[in-house]
Parts: C-alpha cells; sequence; structure tokens
C-alpha cells in the first residue's frame, strides 16, 4: 500500500513548541495569534471547550486539535483544575498547507481511541511533567509524532467527510492521490489516473468529485500551485519551477497560478515573503 501521508509530510512539514505542561485552573483564554494552530493533551480533569460559538465538554482524557488559528477559552474547576500540556503548531506553508487546510476546524478525540498512541503519550505525559534534561525538545518531537497518528486515525476511520483526508480514505481514490503528490510533474491525464486507482474512468472522475469535493485536475493543479508557492517562497526561480512542477513554460504556470490564487506569482511572492 502507498503511504498516503508521505509526500505530503515531506512537501509540508509540521513542528510543535510547547507552551504549558501543568494545571490549569478557572477560565483560561488562549488568544489567536493568526498565525499558529494548537494542540492540547488533557491528561487529567474535566474541561469545558469554547470557541466561537460552539462549546465541548471534555470529561476524559482527550485530545483537542486546532488546526489553524482560533481563539478559544477553557473553564475547569477553579481549585482542582485539569493537567495539560499544549503546543502552538507551525504548519508549513501557513493556510496553503494541505493537510492543516483539510482538517475541521476542531479535532476531538479520546486519548484512548488514537490507535498505538498509548506509549508515546505514555513517555510525552512523564517527560513533560518531569524536569529532566531536553524534555522540551523531546515533548515537542513526540507532539509530531502523536500528529501523525492523528491524521492517520483520522484517515483509517473515515472520519472527515469531503477533501483530501477523506479521498486519502478512500480504498482507491487514496492511491491516484499518492500518484499526483509523487510525481507533480507527470502529465496525468485521467484515463491514467483512473488506471492507477483501478477504476474506470467514468466512475474514477465521479467518485473523485463527490469524495474530494473537485475533479481530479483542479486537484493537481491546486497541487502544482501549492508546491510552487513552497518553491517561491524560497527564492527558487520561476521557469525553474515550472519544469520541476509540470508546466512547459513560465507562462503556463503563471495562468495555472492566477486562476487557481487570483494572483500572478510575482503578486503572491510580493505579499508573502520569506
Amino acid at each position: 500500500m502507498a503511504d498516503r501521508l508521505a509526500a505530503l509530510m515531506t512537501h509540508f512539514p509540521m513542528s510543535a513548541q510547547v507552551f504549558n505542561a501543568g494545571a490549569l485552573c478557572g477560565i483560561n483564554t488562549l488568544q489567536s495569534d493568526g498565525v499558529h494552530g494548537q494542540l492540547h493533551l488533557v491528561r487529567s480533569g474535566a474541561v469545558e471547550v469554547q470557541y466561537g460559538r460552539e462549546q465541548l465538554q471534555v470529561d476524559r482524557p482527550s485530545l483537542l486539535l486546532f488546526p489553524r488559528p482560533l481563539t478559544h477559552r477553557f473553564i475547569t474547576d477553579s481549585e482542582r483544575g485539569a493537567d495539560l500540556v499544549c503546543a502552538n503548531l507551525s504548519f508549513d506553508s501557513g493556510a496553503g498547507n494541505p493537510i492543516a487546510s483539510a482538517l475541521p476546524d476542531v479535532v476531538c478525540l479520546p486519548l484512548a481511541a488514537i490507535d498505538g498512541a498509548e506509549p508515546v503519550l505514555g513517555l510525552l505525559f512523564e517527560e513533560a511533567f518531569e524536569q529532566r534534561c531536553g524534555r522540551v525538545a523531546l515533548v515537542e518531537r513526540l507532539f509530531e509524532v502523536v500528529m501523525i497518528q492523528v491524521f492517520r486515525q483520522l484517515m483509517e476511520s473515515g472520519a472527515v467527510q469531503g477533501g483530501l483526508l477523506s479521498g486519502l480514505s478512500h480504498a482507491r481514490l487514496r492511491n491516484a492521490l499518492v500518484a499526483m503528490h509523487e510525481a507533480p510533474a507527470q502529465e496525468w491525464t485521467l484515463d491514467e489516473l483512473a488506471n492507477v486507482a483501478g477504476m474506470s474512468r467514468s466512475v474514477f472522475a465521479t467518485t473523485f468529485r463527490e469524495t474530494v469535493g473537485t475533479t481530479p485536475g483542479q486537484y493537481l493543479q491546486g497541487w502544482r500551485v501549492r508546491l510552487a508557492q513552497k518553491a517561491l517562497r524560497r527564492g527558487r526561480s520561476l521557469k525553474v519551477i515550472a519544469i520541476e512542477i509540470g508546466y512547459g513554460s513560465e507562462a503556463a504556470l503563471s495562468r495555472a497560478f492566477k486562476a487557481q490564487t487570483g494572483q500572478s506569482p510575482r503578486q503572491w511572492k510580493a505579499c508573502h515573503p520569506q
């Protein structure tokens, strides 16, 4: 089976920065900084979570993931509180990160429901609540491992409906998605992608659109443009980028880029410096 996350994680990695390990008591508001998502691991205690007009009640050890910047509030018992380990999440390319953008605003999972996470979480909590040399660096790496386990859990359980992760959950569509991710420069035709998926051309096209929410051609263009944006941030020339991601010329890439983003590559880069 093709690794559904490999190319995504290679091109668009993430990192975690721990900012809390301990008890939170009473009311604590975590203001959005407009940049980072957040991941909270509730080890013990009851937590009422408020965000926008929504609220959640967490009564058992759970994971709370806010993949995009979003102000939220924790309400716990003013004396007993709740033990949490919290980290800011940085997704490469920010709002353009295909994984972060594919997730719902909030993901809440009981820790016991995350397959294979028990030993990782045990070590994470042990390190987070002890004063050991290198604890912060270790806990941050463990947060990243937990995130990968969460992505795997969401895909394998089919918990996300619509979009990229839904497509990667599909037993056949995921093969076509992985193929596009791993070889964006290839001149993929609908027939070729259907063949990779092991489906007829018409069934593949219909199933892809209904599951992912876009056509295969539109998805491929979006993936290529995301790769182009990443390369532009790193100072690569448009001519080189066009060749690397499957466009025959700068002009062809520029047309696709503007159709996808509403801006030319030059305009987009001016608004998104390195």
